[in-house]
């Protein structure tokens, strides 16, 4: 097929699904057919009901994906981050998932992570103004 264009698909064109589902098709043909994402959701609250920190994630294909793990200053430092990533493990072990990995800017939590029992397999340098983003994984117990 020589005689194609690129373009700039419409809204429905996207969420239509359907270059999704030709992807999931792709991939059936090698490893089977495997469940939709799942979300993992954990927040901390005070004594006072206000929010203090939280962790969003997913599960998919038996790994759980940390985009987000934030604990405000003010609550750092007395196991918050701890417990909502124990947490969010705890319930991905309940939707499958046998390892985890994230990443995180040099600045943010790297040993944080370390203590936590992830190990760094990845790294860009330089990622922006001279910071590096380290990519870590971590097997997650039965």
């Amino acid at each position: 097929m020589s005689n194609f264009e690129i373009y700039t698909p419409t809204a429905e064109e996207v969420h239509s699904g359907e270059l999704g589902r030709r992807m999931r098709q792709f991939n059936y043909r090698f490893v089977g057919e495997y469940g939709q994402v799942q979300p993992v959701w954990v927040s901390a609250k005070d004594q006072d009901g206000a929010l203090v920190g939280g962790l969003r994630g997913f599960v998919f294909l038996q790994w759980l994906n940390v985009e987000l793990l934030f604990v405000d200053d003010a609550a750092r430092r007395q196991g918050v981050g701890r417990r909502l990533l124990a947490m969010a493990e705890h319930k991905a072990r309940e939707l499958g998932a046998r390892n985890s990995t994230l990443n995180t800017f040099e600045w943010q939590a790297r040993a944080f992570y370390l203590k936590q029992g992830y190990e760094e397999f990845g790294r860009i340098d330089d990622y922006i103004q001279g910071f590096y983003m380290a990519y870590m994984k971590k097997a997650l117990e039965p």
